[in-house]
C-alpha cells in the first residue's frame, strides 16, 4: 500500500471541513491521526447532515466525509488534566494541527512556543481564516465569508446578477489540502534542520492564491476582473459556453489548431474562409458575429452529439452536467473517487471520499471507518503510559 506517511503521527484538534480534510489527507497517506474531541460533543459536524440518524448517533455525514482513518479520543481541554493529557501526547506526535481563532491556542497553553519545549520537532500547523498577523487576525470566517473577502463572488455569475457565491465550499477543502502539503513539507524541514517548524495556513490566503493569474493581472495592471458568466477568461470567442438543442456545452477552441479542427468537425468548414475570422485577432474583432454563427449550429443537436463530435476532432468539450450524472458515468467510476464503509446500525453503505490521485495505478483509500466520539480515547491513554485505573478516574471527573 501506498503510505509514505507511515509511522508519521499526528495531533488533531481541528473541527468542522477546513483542518479535519487535511488531517483526512494525512491518515489517506498512513498517518496515525489522533483526533481530539470535547467529551459528550465533539466535532460539530457530528451532529449534522441530511440522514437523521446519523447525527443522532453523533455520526453525521458531514463528519464521515472527512474523518476515516483517524482515532477520536476525548479530552477536556478546558480543565488543567486534559491540557496535561493533550501535551503528553503532543510529545509522542510529528505533527500537531489546530484551527481555532488566533490567540485561543496560546490561551489555552497549547501554543507554539509552548509545545516547541515539550516537543523540539513538532511541525505546528495552524488553521485559520485570515492567518496569525495582520489587522484581522482575530477575526473569524466560514467559507460563504471568505468568499465574500476575497473577490470571486464579484467575478462568478452573469452581469448583471450582483455577487454569486461559488456552490461549493471550495476554499475550505482547498485550505484543507493546503495545509496538508504545508505539513508533509515542514516534516521535510524538520528532518532536514532537527527544529521545529511553525505552519501559519489561512483561509484568505488560499482562497487568493486559487485566483493568482488574475491577482498578478490586478496588481501589475490596475485590472479589475468582472462577472464573467459562464465564458472562458481566454475571452476567445470560439471558447465558452453555447446553448445546444437540449442543454449548454462548454467548448474550448481557443488556437488556430482547435478553431480549425472545430469549424470542420461540426461541418462549418465555411467558416474558415470567411475573411472576418481567418485570424486570432480578427476573430476576437469580430467576436459576436462569429459567437453567433457558431451558436446558430450547436441549437441543431443535443450537447451529447456535440461532445461526441469534438472529442473525435480533439477540441476540449464537455456538456454541463450534474454532480449526480458525472459521479454515474464511467469516468468518475473508474477513478475510484469514492469509497463505501457501513457505520453501526444505518442500513446503506456511506460513501466518502478517497484521495484525489492515484500512486502506483491504486486509490489511497481509508484503512478504517471513522470513530464514534471517544472510541479510542483508553487505548490510546493507555498506550501514553495511563493506567486504567487512573483514566477512570479521569472519565468521571468529566476530562475525558
Amino acid at each position: 500500500m501506498f503510505e509514505p506517511l507511515k509511522g508519521v503521527r499526528v495531533i488533531d484538534l481541528s473541527q468542522v471541513l477546513a483542518g479535519p480534510y487535511a488531517t483526512y489527507q494525512l491518515a489517506l497517506m498512513g498517518a496515525d491521526v489522533i483526533k481530539i474531541e470535547q467529551p459528550g460533543e465533539g466535532d460539530w459536524t457530528r451532529i449534522g447532515g441530511a440522514l437523521p440518524d446519523l447525527a443522532e448517533r453523533r455520526m453525521g455525514l458531514g463528519f464521515l466525509a472527512h474523518n476515516a482513518g483517524k482515532k477520536s479520543v476525548t479530552i477536556n481541554l478546558k480543565s488543567s488534566e486534559g491540557l496535561d493529557l493533550a501535551k503528553t501526547l503532543v510529545a509522542t506526535a510529528d505533527i500537531f494541527v489546530e484551527n481555532f481563532k488566533p490567540g485561543v491556542a496560546e490561551r489555552l497553553g497549547l501554543g507554539f512556543e509552548v509545545l516547541r519545549k515539550i516537543n523540539p520537532k513538532i511541525v505546528y500547523c495552524s488553521i485559520s481564516a485570515y492567518g496569525q498577523d495582520g489587522p484581522l487576525s482575530r477575526r473569524p470566517a466560514y467559507d460563504h465569508v471568505i468568499q465574500g473577502m476575497c473577490g470571486i463572488m464579484l467575478t462568478t455569475g452573469r452581469p448583471g446578477d450582483g455577487p454569486t457565491k461559488v456552490g461549493a465550499p471550495y476554499i475550505d477543502y482547498a485550505t484543507g489540502m493546503n495545509a496538508a502539503m504545508a505539513a508533509m513539507a515542514g516534516l521535510r524541514e524538520v528532518d532536514r534542520t532537527g527544529k521545529a517548524v511553525q505552519i501559519d495556513v489561512a483561509m484568505l490566503d488560499t482562497a487568493l492564491m486559487l485566483m493568482a493569474s488574475l491577482m498578478s493581472q490586478q496588481l501589475t495592471t490596475g485590472w479589475k476582473p468582472a462577472q464573467n458568466g459562464n465564458e472562458a477568461w481566454s475571452a476567445s470567442p470560439s471558447s465558452g459556453a453555447f446553448e445546444t438543442a437540449d442543454g449548454m456545452l462548454m467548448l474550448a477552441a481557443n488556437h488556430d489548431a482547435q478553431f480549425r479542427n472545430l469549424c470542420q468537425a461540426i461541418g462549418r468548414g465555411d467558416i474558415l474562409q470567411d475573411p472576418r475570422w481567418r485570424t486570432a485577432r480578427e476573430r476576437a474583432e469580430n467576436a459576436q458575429s462569429l459567437r453567433e454563427t457558431l451558436q446558430k449550429t450547436f441549437l441543431s443537436r443535443p450537447a451529447a452529439h456535440w461532445e461526441e463530435v469534438l472529442e473525435q476532432a480533439a477540441v476540449p468539450a464537455a456538456r454541463v452536467r450534474g454532480l449526480d450524472e458525472v459521479l454515474a458515468e464511467p469516468q468518475a467510476r473508474a477513478r475510484g473517487l469514492t469509497s463505501e464503509i457501513n457505520v453501526d446500525g444505518h442500513d446503506d453503505a456511506i460513501h466518502i471520499p478517497t484521495m484525489s490521485f492515484k500512486a502506483n495505478g491504486e486509490n489511497i483509500l481509508p484503512r478504517t471507518p471513522p470513530a464514534s466520539l471517544g472510541a479510542d480515547t483508553d487505548d490510546v491513554l493507555g498506550a501514553a503510559g495511563i493506567g486504567p485505573e487512573r483514566i477512570a478516574v479521569l472519565r468521571s471527573a468529566g476530562v475525558i
